[in-house]
């Protein structure tokens, strides 16, 4: 069966390898933007199908796999940083807080329409940060294009003092473990 992933997004390709299968990307068009009162899980879950489904419109047959994430600091929603000043005040915000990630993930069978999504929530509880620490961080990694200004993958993982969470990949931007669950659920084992 043929498998697209909905992102051309390096991180969620990387993470898709993981699990050994043949893929395809294809960029969906979608505006990443939230509605008015619109929370964060919510906004994840929404993003996610809407990329599945946008993708699905382009072929007869496969799995198509759409995934979105937001990050809540006390309801506020961390977007990804674009510049270095960004990043340091978002991790300014975030030093020895809670900040919860959702990851929305939806798969859609271009065939039948059928549609199963679902959001995993990962908390990040971070350490008291300097100033410098933060600053130290930002140009030895140049998190500028990952929400929440940080990489779990690398350096990043210094900033915290604790993570709670079904799958660390979650974090990275594709829930893994859930993908695995949601494949089975369409008669795909990804151990065949």
């Amino acid at each position: 069966m043929k498998i697209v992933l909905a992102s051309t997004s390096k991180y969620r390709k990387a993470l898709l390898d993981k699990l050994q299968l043949d893929f395809i990307c294809h960029k969906p068009n979608v505006v990443e933007s939230r509605r008015l009162n619109e929370s964060a899980k919510d906004m994840a879950l929404r993003l996610a199908e809407a990329k599945s489904k946008d993708v699905a419109r382009h072929y007869k047959s496969g799995l198509i796999i759409g995934s979105d994430q937001t990050a809540s600091l006390h309801n506020d929603i961390l977007g990804k940083p674009g510049t270095p000043q960004n990043a340091k005040m978002q991790l300014q915000q975030c030093s020895g807080k809670e900040v919860v990630f959702y990851t929305g993930l939806s798969v859609v069978d271009a065939n039948s329409n059928k549609c199963i999504s679902l959001v995993e929530e990962y908390t990040v509880c971070f350490r008291n940060l300097t100033d410098q620490q933060i600053e130290n961080y930002i140009a030895k990694e140049s998190p500028l294009d990952c929400a929440g200004s940080f990489k779990c993958e690398g350096l990043g993982i210094s900033l915290f003092s604790q993570l709670q969470g079904r799958d660390p990949n979650s974090l990275v931007g594709l829930p893994l473990i859930a993908l695995c669950d949601v494949l089975a659920e369409f008669k795909f084992d990804v151990l065949s």
